[in-house]
């Protein structure tokens, strides 16, 4: 478990905008009218939200450099061009890197919430025609659920998986694969979520200031904290509800901080809990301990 020593002390966090995407307003917000959801989350006449692409970095005091989801790389873009997604200013998750100094063979470990293209599309990259990993000493963490039902998704999420984004990985012996809530170190703790995907981890980093949540697609936005606002993306919505009230409980009695992957106007927040409701206090600049 977590321990506030020298090694807590030493961990940083750092978020990583890896490029916007376009999603309908419907879609991120489900049964919920544009009426109510169009006061916290804009959208154009379209009903089309901007959404972000957050990568985290976790530098530890153990001297792990571990990488949080990667965005969704280029491989698939000439496929996805005439999607109504409309992928724009990406950013090479591996140059953002070597712009803080870090080379990425010097990354050990890559944290998957989920499989799906949009967080996970620059772990791997063509290399003299051949799919590789990006990060090639690096011990990939996914679910076993999850990369299961990758393997063979479901009608509904079928176009949200590519293979290709990950199998270099399986084949290259890296890929780590976890059951339960487990401990990637002493500062880092990867606890299980189902609803909007089975089995999706979100990493929770401990800092001598707070807890830092990376919530991936159980809290997309800060819109989101809003327990019955759940997207229509979301395969099973009554568990996406019950996933949603256990972490916002946690993160309200510890004040802890919550990454929002996709907010493209809010990166992280804290949550209050007022009564039977949340209340997202932004905190809009970018994260870095």
């Amino acid at each position: 478990m977590y321990k506030e020593d020298t090694v807590t002390a030493g961990t940083s966090v750092e978020l990583i905008n890896t490029g916007y995407f376009h999603a309908d307003g419907g879609s991120m917000f489900g049964a919920t009218p544009r009426q109510a959801w169009s006061r916290r989350y804009p959208c154009d006449e379209q009903n089309s939200c901007l959404l972000a692409m957050r990568a985290g970095l976790v530098i530890t005091g153990c001297g792990r450099i571990i990488l949080i989801d990667s965005g969704v790389g280029d491989k698939q873009l000439e496929r996805l061009k005439n999607t109504s997604y409309r992928f724009f200013d990406l950013t090479d998750i591996c140059k953002a890197l070597k712009a803080r100094g870090i080379a990425p063979e010097q990354v050990t470990d890559v944290v998957h919430t989920h499989l799906h293209f949009d967080h996970c599309g620059a772990t791997t990259r063509y290399e003299c025609g051949h799919v590789v990993p990006a990060f090639p000493e690096a011990t990939c963490w996914v679910s076993r659920a999850q990369w299961e039902n990758s393997l063979s998704p479901t009608p509904l999420e079928v176009d949200s998986y590519f293979t290709e984004n990950i199998d270099a990985v399986g084949k290259s012996g890296r890929l780590h694969l976890i059951d339960s809530d487990c401990d990637l170190c002493e500062t880092v703790r990867l606890k299980l979520y189902d609803g909007h995907t089975c089995g999706q981890i979100a990493p929770c980093v401990k800092t001598l200031e707070r807890t830092v949540v990376f919530a991936g697609d159980v809290i997309p936005l800060a819109a989101n904290v809003s327990p019955l606002w759940i997207s229509a993306y979301d395969t099973h919505p009554l568990t996406s509800y019950h996933e949603k009230l256990r972490m916002l409980n946690e993160a309200a009695a510890g004040n802890q901080l919550i990454v929002h992957y996709h907010d493209a106007y809010t990166p992280c927040s804290t949550v209050r809990k007022i009564n039977n409701f949340f209340k997202a206090d932004s905190v809009t600049e970018v994260v870095s301990w």
